[in-house]
């Protein structure tokens, strides 16, 4: 397993450089995408959006079940919030920002769009490591059968990880197979056993990713996410995933039904 080092920065454009660097790998580490000052504010939105869930005994937003599990103190926490950019002014604003439009560059030819409304929205992850945590890793896997459960052919979505807390290589986090986004369907769909298969891979890399820092991978490359060593708050790594998704428009509602899938992965996602 290595750590990889790539020091690029996202400016208004893509750079081609880039966009090579993307298409050969299936994954790319942009520094300093936010500020220390932003990464502030959308921690506090954040925390601000579970304690209102958890006051409204909110279990689902728009068909999609939020993710719950305890802190090192007992107290239940949120640890998969979707769709949250609905609920923040400052991170609807963060969806419409110019640099994360660039981004749609990466999907080559496929016209992409930011997905606020579609799949899962503005997913926050919010990892932690305690006895009592449901969410201190995630097993390997892609995100492409999601298209097939929905009765599609697979099509290029890209994963964007804005990260709010600083995560060291050795502390776990990301880890991809760089270069399997473009891997056959059978290896895509049976390469791994998916979420249930966690062992290190010797192809795999991960990154020293800190507080700011915005990755983008290709939803068809093999990736997990690694358990941190470290334990309670020291542990918590949170990542907001902004969709950028291709093909047909298909906003959720409230009255938007619960996939198939989601009952599935409620099982494995430990």
């Amino acid at each position: 397993m290595k750590k990889w080092d790539s020091e690029f920065q996202l400016g208004d454009l893509v750079t081609p450089e880039q966009i090579e660097f993307f298409d050969e790998h299936g994954v790319i580490l942009f520094r300093n995408f936010l500020t220390p000052e932003q990464v502030k504010l959308f921690i506090s939105e954040v925390s601000r959006i579970e304690q209102m869930w958890l006051e409204e005994k909110r279990e689902k937003v728009n068909g999609i079940p939020l993710k719950f599990g305890k802190d090192e103190h007992g107290n239940t926490t949120i640890q998969r919030l979707c769709f949250s950019s609905l609920f923040s002014e400052p991170l609807h604003q963060l969806l419409e920002h110019p640099r994360l439009q660039a981004l749609l560059q990466l999907l080559g030819s496929y016209e992409g769009r930011i997905g606020e409304q579609e799949k899962d929205g503005l997913v926050v992850n919010n990892y932690i490591n305690t006895p009592n945590s449901t969410f201190t890793q995630m097993g390997w896997h892609t995100d492409s059968p999601r298209d097939l459960f929905m009765g599609q052919r697979i099509m290029p979505m890209l994963n964007v990880g804005i990260h709010l807390d600083t995560c060291m290589f050795e502390n776990g986090g990301l880890r991809v197979i760089p270069g399997t986004h473009r891997q056959n369907i059978f290896k895509l769909l049976f390469g791994k056993k998916y979420f249930i298969d966690n062992s290190d891979d010797s192809r795999e890399i991960g990154f020293d990713i800190h507080a700011g820092d915005l990755s983008v991978h290709d939803g068809r490359l093999w990736h997990r996410v690694k358990q941190s060593p470290l334990y309670g708050e020291a542990s918590r790594r949170r990542v907001m995933y902004v969709p950028l998704v291709t093909g047909k428009y298909k906003p959720k509602d409230a009255s938007s039904k619960t996939p198939f899938y989601h009952r599935f992965t409620s099982k494995v996602h430990h």
